[in-house]
């Protein structure tokens, strides 16, 4: 067999097994959270919050700068190496390195790092609250696909019935047993019903749109889930003190732990503000030197004669100097670079004064932050008492309502079975028994939408107490 052969079987095998396969919530959640859209921008976020908090680290280690001059003068000029004028061009260079290192400033540097620190780590508990309100969000949709796929069977089961009904009532029309009307009302139902059984199975289809698409999948054909086993613990509830679960949020509610984190920094960004009013001082160093192509070296004195130096003897004669010229040559490179070799060490004290009220402004906004910042935590903390409070109440609110439309499935089931029983004896109309089996329907799907919604409620309170979510 051809290797292309081989490989095509392998593919077609691998695309049956995934399309086969089915995703649990927690493979769900697994997923959403490596490839969700959102996720990934907020980390790419907290990424340059922790560039920008070890950069400040790095701003407290000195500085260390090198640099070269490479510079051709024209005209008159004064050589700053050879000390001499010149009229045409020369070619001078300079080389240098320099450091300075912030000994002291009020300790502005220190506290801004420790803001950006801080700042990172609200961050990085910003993303946890966003995986944890995804994972919640993807929970949500995951029952939504099992509640719609409930309701499709649901609504199925209601067609197979009418239809088995309009058969039989076929058959009784054409033995001349029941009326033509009633064969048209169990047609005209069944339409209905199968514009119900449509619209469940489109709704079906947008729940695992809106599952596929907070997860980032890129197919709905080629995924399913599975089906868990969902129990109703009404004995929970019971346990769901609501100030526990308030206690046990505060300490694993990453919004919490990011609302601190922000306190923080805040309160370091204000006493960085504050130490911009100290004097500041700071260390210097430098190291240089240069070339310039006027340097030359003396060789020696050439004697070429002699003239009158302008002087005389007592006895009058001329007194003669001598002629001489220098023998030289152009300095080389080397010798330059290490000859004109300078070093400088200094501290600079700068005080501020005044500068147009920045600083006295930056504390005032620096404050302001701070201020916002508890208001902004303390507002979290009872958003999350409120969402605690609302979740029990919803849970039991769910839970009566369950065990309310249990009773009621059970009281429509006998319902209609009994009409059911009467119409095939030919008791009561065609109408009547629609209108049992359609409340029998309700019921259904509102114990459907109960229990879920039930079911929810409680995966809401799991999510508070920092419980994985799961079945």
């Amino acid at each position: 067999m051809k290797p292309f052969v081989l490989l095509n079987i392998f593919l077609i095998g691998f695309g049956l097994t995934r399309a086969q396969s089915s995703w649990d919530l927690e493979q769900c959640i697994s997923y959403a959270l490596k490839h969700n859209i959102s996720l990934k921008q907020s980390a790419i976020n907290n990424e340059i919050n922790k560039n920008n908090s070890d950069q400040s680290k790095a701003s407290i280690l000195p500085s260390l700068n090198a640099g070269a001059n490479h510079v051709y003068n024209f005209g008159k000029t004064i050589d700053r190496f050879t000390n001499t004028f010149a009229d045409n061009r020369v070619l001078s260079q300079n080389f240098f390195l320099s450091s300075s290192v912030v000994l002291w400033s009020g300790l502005s540097q220190y506290n801004n790092m420790k803001g950006n620190e801080y700042n990172y780590l609200s961050g990085v508990e910003k993303l946890k609250q966003q995986e944890n309100d995804l994972s919640l969000g993807v929970a949500n949709a995951y029952i939504g696909v099992i509640f719609s796929e409930e309701l499709v069977k649901i609504s199925k089961n209601q067609y197979t019935i009418t239809k088995e009904q309009l058969d039989r009532t076929q058959k009784l029309v054409n033995a001349g047993s029941v009326a033509k009307s009633v064969e048209f009302d169990i047609k005209a139902q069944l339409a209905n019903e199968e514009v119900n059984v449509t619209s469940a199975e489109n709704n079906y289809q947008l729940s695992m749109l809106n599952l596929t698409q907070l997860m980032n999948f890129d197919s709905v054909t080629n995924f399913s889930i599975s089906r868990p086993e969902l129990n109703i613990p009404e004995s929970q509830l019971l346990e769901n003190n609501i100030n526990g679960v308030y206690e046990l949020s505060l300490k694993n509610q990453p919004s919490i732990k990011s609302g601190e984190y922000a306190i923080l920094s805040s309160e370091k960004f204000l006493a960085a503000s504050r130490g911009r009013y100290s004097p500041s001082l700071t260390f210097n160093a430098s190291l240089g030197t240069g070339t310039s192509e006027l340097a030359k070296d003396i060789l020696g004195v050439n004697y070429t004669g002699y003239r009158p130096s302008g002087d005389f003897t007592r006895k009058g004669d001329t007194v003669y100097s001598p002629i001489t010229e220098l023998v030289t040559k152009k300095t080389p490179f080397a010798d330059q670079f290490k000859n004109n070799v300078n070093k400088s060490v200094g501290f600079t004290l700068t005080i501020p004064l005044f500068n147009g009220l920045q600083s006295v402004t930056n504390v005032k906004n620096a404050k302001l932050a701070a201020t916002n910042a508890r208001f902004a935590q303390d507002l979290t903390k009872q958003n999350l008492y409120k969402n605690i409070v609302q979740a029990q109440t919803n849970a039991k609110a769910a839970l009566n309502k369950y065990n309310a439309t249990k009773l009621s499935v059970d009281a429509a089931n006998e319902s209609f079975k009994y009409a059911q029983q009467k119409f095939n004896a030919g008791v009561i109309s065609s109408f009547d028994f629609n209108s049992a089996k359609t409340r029998l329907f309700a019921a259904e799907s509102n114990l459907l939408q109960a229990k879920y919604d039930y079911v929810f409620k409680l995966k809401v309170l799991d999510y508070y107490q920092g419980k994985p979510l799961g079945f």
